[in-house]
């Protein structure tokens, strides 16, 4: 049984100014993160709009991939795009406003119980019930 609360860790260090890339660190990971391009930063590295962006991305597939084993329901492969849209709020902040997901599931043992377990992953998985974003999707089973 899962025991809560669980606590992840991480840890940034950095140098003043907006044209350098900077370490983070999760765990015995660290990968490189900038500021993008189209905030004038440098780009060439994760942003923190990409880490958002692969973080509902990665929830999805971790919660879909949970219930599809505990459902026994066996598949040959699940491909996951996603589109996330910056746009200002009413009080003209900038909000991670929308993210859409292309979910294309190859070859499921039940295709409507798969479809119905994308379903249930969106609805439950932690980080995606944890934002305002709007999410919306679309699914192919092949």
């Amino acid at each position: 049984m899962i025991q809560y609360p669980i606590h992840f860790a991480t840890h940034a260090t950095t140098p003043g100014g907006i044209q350098t890339a900077w370490p983070i660190r999760s765990a015995d990971f660290e990968i490189e993160v900038a500021i993008p391009t189209e905030f004038e930063g440098p780009g060439g590295a994760f942003s923190p709009e990409d880490l958002f962006a692969q973080a509902l991305t990665n929830c999805f597939v971790a919660t879909f991939k949970v219930l599809a084993e505990k459902s026994r329901v066996g598949f040959e492969k699940l491909a996951v795009s996603g589109r996330l849209t910056v746009e200002r709020d009413e009080a003209k902040r900038p909000v991670m406003k929308a993210f859409h997901f292309n979910i294309e599931l190859t070859a499921p043992s039940d295709a409507d119980r798969a479809t119905r377990l994308v379903q249930k992953a969106l609805e439950s998985g932690f980080i995606l019930n944890s934002v305002k974003t709007e999410i919306t999707h679309s699914v192919v089973v092949k």
